[in-house]
């Protein structure tokens, strides 16, 4: 089964680190729209009736910007052109400042049946640190309200900012767990290019936390959500009982999926060993412009070769903490042994205590978790 993802580029006003596509313009949302329905349309005559859907996502940006009835309208067009018979999860990215409960009771009617809160911090310095749009107030609130509507949701939170207190990073979890989030998505701060946060760490004005400090962040992390009952199943997520996210569970197990909008990415295998990645242009307007000239918005694409799949999926499936890199499929799917080719790789990294091997699967240990991709990296080269 397939996946499809919405990206939704509308942000109130830009965060300090994200890297992701957006725009501050507001006023074009049916533009945008109708837009994303022709695309959808297109696609849907391609794909629809190669794969069924299992799970749709709304990312950004910040889809909680549009208004209920342009959701519905995109989730029309998904299940006109689409088999969505399967869907067994469909969520909607949102900040704290539009929880707002007659929003939150509409996405419900309308069939989203899984939120993705950007908390990133409660505490008031940070947010401000980070320019966010919500205060700690609201995050508080947010997470209060979200509960009263949907049983699914995750508290998305940040660690790593310069100069915050260690104890700041212990009492943001302990109140989302307080208020009763059922998932949790870490991430460390990330200096990315291009972002506002680059220029102020390039000019000096930013000190970034260095590599000790967020092992030990990342490490406590582990070691009290998994303390207090979360099953930590991807690298950076945590969940209570039925409470992953499915949708990105698909990307870790190199599944099929189809991305609508600016600058969202596609990645589709015919077989074991074909398969394509295409992008999006990252720019609405003429995202908007192409699909109204009946043209598709390609940016890039590109055929994988079986050792480019082989790669992304060791890269993919090592970042599963409980499932782990298969080796059977990797064989099986995209010829490579790796207990073979890697025999000293594999001793090295066991014994540094970063992965052990169990029932032919490569397992990250909590220390390697630390630095997946570094482990990935190492075992594909």
């Amino acid at each position: 089964m397939a996946g499809i993802y919405v990206h939704v580029p509308f942000c109130t006003q830009r965060c300090t680190y994200c890297d992701f596509y957006f725009t501050t313009t507001r006023h074009n949302f049916g533009a945008f729209v109708q837009a994303l329905e022709a695309e959808i349309e297109v696609y849907g005559q391609e794909f629809g009736g190669k794969e069924p859907i299992e799970t749709l996502y709304f990312g950004g940006g910040t889809p909680s910007l549009l208004p209920l009835d342009e959701l519905a309208r995109i989730m029309a067009a998904v299940e006109c052109h689409f088999d969505t018979s399967a869907i067994c999860e469909v969520t909607l990215e949102m900040n704290p400042e539009e929880a707002k409960p007659p929003y939150l009771r509409g996405l419900r009617d309308l069939g989203i049946t899984r939120l993705s809160l950007g908390v990133q911090s409660f505490f008031d310095e940070d947010l401000r640190f980070m320019n966010r749009a919500h205060d700690a107030a609201q995050a508080e609130a947010a997470v209060e309200a979200v509960g009263r509507v949907f049983e699914t949701f995750s508290v998305d939170l940040i660690f790593g900012l310069p100069d915050q207190p260690f104890e700041y990073w212990g009492a943001n979890l302990e109140k989302a767990i307080r208020l009763g989030a059922p998932h949790f998505s870490t991430y460390s701060l990330t200096v990315e290019e291009r972002t506002p946060l680059a220029k102020q760490v390039s000019r000096g004005l930013v000190e970034p936390a260095g590599d000790e400090a967020m092992r030990e962040l990342f490490l406590f992390t582990m070691e009290y959500l998994t303390d207090r009952g979360y099953d930590h199943y991807e690298v950076c997520s945590f969940a209570k009982e039925g409470q992953r996210s499915l949708h990105n569970q698909a990307y870790w197990r190199h599944r099929n999926y189809l991305g609508f909008g600016p600058s969202a990415h596609s990645f589709w295998k015919t077989t074991h060993s074909v398969a394509h990645r295409w992008s999006n242009v990252r720019n609405v307007n003429r995202y908007n412009a192409l699909l109204q000239q009946h043209e598709l918005p390609l940016d890039e694409r590109e055929a994988l070769k079986p050792d480019m799949l082989a790669d992304e999926y060791l890269l993919l499936g090592l970042r599963l903490m409980q499932e782990g890199l298969d080796l059977n499929r990797l064989e099986t799917d995209y010829g490579v042994d790796l207990l073979t080719e890697k025999r000293t790789a594999l001793a090295d990294l066991e014994r540094n205590g970063l992965l052990t091997l169990r029932n032919n699967r490569v397992l990250l240990t909590r220390e390697g978790a630390v630095v997946a991709d570094a482990v990935a990296l190492k075992l594909a080269e």
